[in-house]
């Protein structure tokens, strides 16, 4: 079991920035390889934001979010960061962090086995 704690979501004007803050904890999280952010706006379906490679720290990035947002991670607090700039109206959603069934960065959700609850990102305009 792993239990994914986010914190960090609250509400920023058009440009702002906002770092999400994801902490693991439970008795396999040293069996984590790929930690995730998803988002879910209303009325839309979950999608892929970013993903990291625990050990080795590669990370993979949504067309709508490279260059914008950075995911990173401390193994040490067994926490995963999403450092948001240059935010913009259409990325307000509930933000989710994942742990990955296996050692796959994947973009689907269906590869993600455990979610924490979700904060909320809303971008003013």
């Amino acid at each position: 079991q792993v239990q994914l704690v986010e914190s960090g979501g609250g509400l920023v004007q058009a440009g702002g920035s906002l770092r999400l803050s994801c902490a693991a904890s439970g008795r396999t999280v040293s069996s984590i390889y790929v930690m995730g952010w998803f988002r879910q706006a209303p009325g839309k379906e979950r999608e892929f934001v970013a993903a990291i490679r625990w050990r080795y720290s590669s990370t993979f990035y949504a067309e709508a979010v490279k260059g914008r947002f950075t995911i990173s991670r401390d193994n040490a607090k067994n926490t995963v960061y999403l450092q948001m700039n240059s935010l913009k109206p259409e990325d307000t959603a509930v933000y989710y962090c994942a742990k990955a069934r296996g050692q796959i960065a994947s973009a689907r959700s269906d590869e993600y086995d455990y979610w924490g609850q979700g904060t909320q990102v809303t971008v003013s305009s």
